[in-house]
C-alpha cells in the first residue's frame, strides 16, 4: 500500500489551482469531470504522492455537501492498493465500516473506493487500484 494522493475540496478550481501551482512550482494536470461523482479534478502531480484539488459539480455532489458542512480542506486521503476488492473484504472482516463494498470509477480512470469516517477516526480513506 503506498500514498496515492490527498484530496482537497475547493469550491473552485479556477481560484484554488494557481495557489498550489505557485505552492509546489508545478503546473496541474488538465481539468478532468468525473460525472458519477459530481466532480472536477486538477491534480498536483509531485515526487511521492498527487495533490488532488475537488470541484463540486452539483450541489449534492459529495464535494459540494463537504464544502456547505466544514468548509474548503482536505476531504480524503488515498491509499493506492493492488486488489482492491480484497482490501476492502478484508477491513470491513476487520470491522471497519465502507461507503462502498465494491470499486466504483474514478479520476484518471481508478477503481476507487472509500472507508467509512465513523470507522477511521473521522478520516475519509479512499483506496484506488488501476484498472486491468
Amino acid at each position: 500500500m503506498r500514498l496515492a494522493h490527498i484530496g482537497i475540496a475547493v469550491k473552485s478550481l479556477e481560484v484554488s489551482t494557481p495557489v498550489f501551482e505557485k505552492i509546489f512550482s508545478i503546473v496541474a494536470s488538465e481539468l478532468e469531470h468525473v460525472a458519477e461523482q459530481k466532480v472536477n479534478v486538477r491534480k498536483i502531480h509531485l515526487e511521492n504522492c498527487d495533490i488532488e484539488l475537488l470541484e463540486g459539480t452539483a450541489e449534492d455532489s459529495p464535494i459540494s455537501k463537504f464544502i456547505e458542512k466544514r468548509g474548503e480542506g482536505i476531504h480524503h486521503i488515498s491509499f493506492g492498493v493492488k486488489g482492491i476488492q480484497e482490501s476492502l473484504d478484508r477491513v470491513k472482516r476487520g470491522g471497519i465500516e465502507l461507503i462502498n463494498e465494491t470499486p466504483r470509477t474514478g479520476a484518471d480512470d481508478m477503481l476507487v473506493a472509500f472507508l467509512h469516517p465513523r470507522s477511521t477516526n473521522g478520516v475519509l480513506i479512499e483506496y484506488t487500484e488501476a484498472k486491468g
